[in-house]
C-alpha cells in the first residue's frame, strides 16, 4: 500500500484548469481498484491518495497518467507502508 502526497507547484488557477481531467483520472483508478481514498490537503496546497499497488514502479506508472503529472502541476512523494493495525472492514482494501 502506498500514500501518494501531491504538492502543487503551480498557482491554484492552473490547478483548476486541470481539475476535471484529474477527477476523471481518479475515477478510472477507483474503478480499476488502485485507489482507496483521496482528497485535498488542508490548507489547499495539494492532495493525498491512498493507493493499492504491488510496487513503487506500478505507482509510478499510475501517476504517469495523471493530468497533474503530465502538465507539471504537482510534485509527488510516494511512501510505501504495510498496514499492521486497522479498523474493522479495512482488510478488504489490503
Amino acid at each position: 500500500m502506498f500514500i501518494i502526497l501531491l504538492t502543487y507547484k503551480k498557482p491554484l488557477a492552473e490547478v483548476e484548469k486541470n481539475l476535471e481531467a484529474h477527477k476523471t483520472y481518479l475515477d478510472k483508478n477507483y474503478a480499476a481498484g488502485n485507489f482507496i481514498a483521496s482528497g485535498r490537503q488542508n490548507p489547499r496546497v495539494g492532495g493525498v491518495i491512498l493507493c493499492r499497488a504491488n510496487s513503487k514502479d506500478d505507482v509510478m506508472r499510475i501517476i504517469g497518467t495523471d493530468p497533474f503529472f503530465a502538465n507539471d502541476v504537482a510534485d509527488y512523494q510516494i511512501t510505501e507502508f504495510i498496514p499492521s493495525k486497522y479498523a474493522k472492514g479495512f482488510e478488504n482494501f489490503i
